[in-house]
């Protein structure tokens, strides 16, 4: 479409529930959002035939840090996204403006090697477009103007979000949406792992480009299973919310990739690769040894990656049975464990503790009311945790959090079923 039918489309009714589905309360001013993009789009690189591309940031309810180690996640895609406004420029180049962190860069489609510093989006999208090379599927130039909302380094996969629009503009473009969304995550784990040296699994990118609620089992990860779970949480009159304790987690990419090697360490005593290929009774039975040749630390991940398996096969029961209470207790022992047995509410190498400040004050305040729950969000160590309260108690805890952490830190969160979409298709 043009510019003058992308702006009328925007204002359609089709369109308008559409967004009411992404946006629930925040129609208008996300149609002004995507109409501020399609402006600039036109400005930067010529009026043309554009297309517009969201891809959400994702929650993670429960499966903390177990992905890596071929685990079960509960995850959901939030309303909180990163869109764009992209065309074909059938040249041999990708060139990218973001207006959220003022880049403006291009990438020529025979120039993808590596490059020194092994981080920032140029390295992002270059393992991207050559992980679409690897995996057999076909590349080629584009125009993109893109603004977020995801939370940058806070745990709610800021990154994954950006990687699984690039990858549905490549698709959309280029094989005609050909690709699931086992095949982004794939890519977008190439990219992660060859480009940044991140030891990243497939979590983030799966949870991002899937929409909705969703358990996701990586036992088999060439082909991870995907179920979605068909449940309202505001029917449950219960909210969502994600609080930024405030540090970025950035430059933390060894205390994550610390995760996944200490639990292979353990798999790798049996001579087993991930800890999905062994049993807790078998590591209890063996731990004297384990402790000696793996570490005490090394043991508590493990046994985390046992039970936090457990309990997302739990929680995914007890919504379906209805027992909400039952669920959110599950919340509330994931993050105890993530917190006392994985160890990632704060990092070994300081003293500052934002997410456990956090906890500790959501928890004072739970307790208070006797309800919900919480736990840290993510990959941890710093970032946002995340809770979970009745939607009475809304205001009253986002004012209590922001007077102690600080303005505009806390986020009303909802599961939107779209996942990483061409919303022109749509």
């Amino acid at each position: 479409m043009n510019k003058e039918d992308t702006l009328a489309f925007l204002t359609d009714e089709k369109t308008k529930h559409i967004f009411n589905v992404l946006y629930p309360g925040k129609v208008d001013e996300n149609i002004k959002r995507y109409q501020g993009i399609v402006q600039k789009f036109g400005q930067v690189f010529g009026e043309r035939d554009m297309f517009l591309f969201s891809s959400p940031g994702r929650t993670e309810i429960s499966g903390n840090h177990t992905d890596h180690n071929y685990g079960k996640v509960l995850a959901g895609s939030i309303n909180l996204d990163c869109i764009g406004v992209a065309a074909k420029n059938n040249t041999g180049i990708i060139h990218i403006v973001s207006e959220t962190f003022s880049q403006d860069f291009i990438i020529s489609l025979d120039k993808l090697e590596q490059g020194e510093n092994h981080a920032g989006t140029v390295e992002l999208v270059k393992g991207l477009v050559k992980g679409f090379q690897e995996f057999g599927f076909q590349i080629g130039g584009f125009d993109l103007y893109t603004s977020s909302t995801v939370i940058s380094a806070a745990g709610v996969s800021s990154s994954a979000a950006f990687e699984m629009l690039i990858c549905t503009i490549l698709n959309e473009f280029y094989n005609e949406g050909k690709l699931n969304i086992v095949q982004y995550a794939h890519i977008g784990q190439f990219a992660e792992n060859q480009y940044w040296d991140k030891a990243s699994g497939l979590l983030d990118q799966m949870a991002c480009a899937a929409g909705g609620l969703v358990m996701l089992d990586f036992k088999n990860p060439k082909e991870p299973v995907v179920e979605k779970l068909d449940f309202d949480f505001a029917a449950k009159k219960h909210k969502l919310i994600i609080v930024n304790t405030g540090k970025g987690h950035a430059d933390l990419s060894e205390e994550y990739s610390s995760v996944p090697t200490e639990m292979k360490k353990v798999a790798e005593y049996f001579g087993k690769t991930v800890c999905a290929e062994i049993t807790e009774e078998k590591v209890i039975e063996n731990l004297a040894d384990i402790r000696k040749a793996c570490g005490d630390r090394a043991v508590l991940r493990a046994l985390h990656f046992f039970e936090e398996n457990k309990r997302v096969e739990q929680e995914v029961l007890a919504l379906r049975e209805g027992r909400f209470e039952d669920f959110l207790l599950g919340i509330t022992e994931s993050g105890n464990s993530s917190w006392k047995w994985l160890q990632n509410c704060y990092t070994s190498q300081s003293c500052e503790q934002g997410i456990t400040i956090a906890l500790a004050l959501t928890e004072l305040f739970l307790k208070e009311k006797k309800c919900g729950a919480c736990r840290v969000h993510g990959g941890g160590f710093a970032g946002v945790i995340m809770a979970m309260l009745p939607e009475e108690l809304e205001e009253e805890y986002t004012t209590y959090m922001e007077h102690e952490i600080g303005l505009g830190n806390v986020y009303s969160m909802s599961i939107r079923p779209y996942g990483a979409v061409c919303l022109t298709a749509l």
